[in-house]
């Protein structure tokens, strides 16, 4: 009989004040879910009540713990932080105004030739990339044959589909994760396979902020 495959459940962590205003989090202490966030963390854990997950890992940020605490509760879980879940480190950038970087050669760098370049006083998207993508690797030898959920963040979760598609590292920026969605990996005997991105079915009756 053939191996069940190791499936990986992608959730971005839910709404809160940075999303709403359109600053840049980055690894900012304190950062946490506001009303619409906490609505749409209850409709991920409502969503996934029948699927059957055997452990949660978060980011260690708060925004994201919060996030993982009702999923993990509904399935009598612990949330277990994972550092390399991290969000990226965005250096001097950590706060501002997202409108105000646009403005920048070097964010039009980031969003085109993120291959290239580096936050200011942070971290590249090659090395965002390269700790999540060892964090999954871990995972799913750990958990083989099994389903997790791993909450994180916008560009880690963008990185990540990336690799596991074969999407260049520059064009990483075309794929979209919203707050409070679910994207899928599966991991089988051949390869791995996007099973879903960016799902928010679930927030179709409460309504979402934009990023």
């Amino acid at each position: 009989m053939a191996e069940e495959p190791t499936r990986i459940l992608l959730i971005r962590h839910a709404s809160n004040d940075y999303v709403a205003t359109g600053r840049l989090a980055g690894r900012a202490p304190g950062v946490h879910l506001n009303d619409q966030g906490r609505l749409e963390t209850q409709a991920i854990a409502e969503r996934l009540a029948s699927t059957h997950l055997v452990a949660v890992f978060s980011s260690p940020l708060e925004r994201a713990i919060e996030t993982a605490g009702p999923i993990a509760a509904r399935h009598g879980l612990i949330v277990r932080p994972l550092e390399d879940l991290v969000e990226t480190d965005c250096g001097e950038w950590t706060g501002a105004s997202i409108e105000a970087l646009r403005q920048t050669d070097l964010w039009r760098w980031i969003q085109t030739t993120p291959s290239c370049v580096r936050h200011p006083g942070g971290e590249s998207m090659a090395e965002v990339q390269a700790r999540n993508v060892a964090a999954v690797e871990e995972l799913r030898v750990t958990h083989s044959g099994q389903r997790i959920a791993v909450i994180s963040h916008s560009d880690p979760i963008k990185l990540m589909l990336a690799f596991y598609t074969g999407l260049h590292i520059d064009m990483f920026q075309r794929l979209v994760i919203d707050p409070a969605s679910i994207s899928e990996l599966e991991f089988g005997a051949l390869r791995p396979r996007l099973v879903r991105s960016n799902d928010r079915a679930h927030l179709e009756t409460i309504g979402s902020e934009e990023k």
